[in-house]
Formats: structure tokens, C-alpha cells, sequence
């Protein structure tokens, strides 16, 4: 059975979100919650926050946006990780399709703003090798990990409850903008789903 991640009135306080578009670093302000599932949440949010500099460093490239070998190497590490952690590969590379669809959904909106406005366009390439893939590199250990510890949480009824509540906190208190909402709702999706 399918449990939905987002009510309605969750996704338009995500989509009204008024903060700066411009994402500041992620910080630890998501309040504490019982159940658990903030580290899911931080670190979904610093994912979606890194795809302005995957934006960044494809802008005026031949580097696209939609890179389906690249996409399915992350997901064969996610599933071999996955299986060293003893976590379910099915769940794990299920939970990490979202993160990449929420990086590309940030990204395509970014190449947009850019292409309508190019004074907003970056001033500088990041290098994808050096520079980002790194932090996506270790934000996909620790989302590993954080999926392993919250599964009795995420299998719970409560689970959308609890992540619901969080996201709207995320919401009021951290600089997030209509885009960076969007993204990490997208990034969230899977999270309460059962098997």
C-alpha cells in the first residue's frame, strides 16, 4: 500500500513558501522530532541545495541534465551499499530515484531561470568531479544510513504524520524557497511508503 508523503495542506505551505530563491548552506534548525526521520530530512535538503551547483556546473555545457548512465551507476552503488548495510537495495534505490528526480527537477528549473534571465546566470562552473560529486558522494552514505536507522519509522502509519510535520517546520524556519520546497517534497517522496 501506497502512503502519500504530502497532504495538501503541506504541499501550499511548501509552494508558498516566501524565502530568498537563492538557498543558503543546510543547518541543523529542523526542530527535533520523536520519531526520528529529521536526519532524512536534513539531508534530503542539503541534496536538493547542492543541485544549484549540479545546475551550475552543466550551465552552458553539453553536460545534460537528464544523464541516464550516470543515474544508473548511482543506483547500482545505492543497491550495493544498500546490501553491505543490510538494508533492502528495493527500498533504498526506490527512496534515491526520488533524491536524483528532485536534483533534476531543481536543475531544469534553474537552466530556465537562467535562460529567461541571464543576468542570474552563475558566475562560476563548479567542476562536477572535484567540487560536487563529493558532497554527493557522502550525503549518499549518510542518507544510507539514515534509511537504515529510520526503518521501523518509515514502515509506521505515523510515518506521514511525523514527516509532515517536519516538512512544514522546515518550511517556516529554514530559507527555503518555492523551487528548494518543491524539491525536497519531491526528494521525500518514497520515504513512507511500506514495502
Amino acid at each position: 500500500m501506497l502512503i502519500p508523503v504530502v497532504s495538501l495542506a503541506l504541499g501550499l505551505a511548501l509552494a508558498s513558501a516566501t524565502a530568498p530563491a537563492h538557498p543558503r548552506a543546510a543547518s541543523s534548525a529542523i526542530a527535533p522530532d520523536r520519531g526520528g526521520l529529521e536526519p532524512l530530512v536534513e539531508l534530503s535538503l542539503e541534496r536538493v541545495r547542492l543541485a544549484d551547483k549540479v545546475a551550475a556546473a552543466k550551465w552552458g555545457t553539453t553536460l545534460p541534465i537528464d544523464d541516464p548512465a550516470r543515474e544508473k551507476q548511482v543506483l547500482d552503488a545505492v543497491a550495493t551499499q544498500s546490501e553491505t548495510l543490510g538494508l533492502n537495495p528495493a527500498v533504498a534505490t526506490r527512496i534515491f530515484r526520488d533524491q536524483i528526480e528532485a536534483n533534476k527537477l531543481v536543475q531544469r528549473a534553474l537552466h530556465a531561470r537562467w535562460r529567461a534571465h541571464p543576468g542570474g546566470q552563475p558566475a562560476e562552473r563548479p567542476d562536477l568531479a572535484t567540487q560536487v560529486r563529493p558532497h554527493l558522494d557522502r550525503i549518499t552514505g549518510e542518507l544510507l544510513q539514515a534509511i537504515k536507522d529510520t526503518g521501523h519509522v518509515r514502515e509506521r502509519i505515523s510515518c506521514q504524520t511525523k514527516l509532515t510535520r517536519i516538512l512544514t517546520g522546515v518550511a517556516d524556519e529554514e530559507d527555503l524557497g518555492r523551487l528548494h520546497a518543491r524539491g525536497l517534497t519531491r526528494a521525500l517522496t518514497s520515504i513512507c511508503r511500506r514495502r
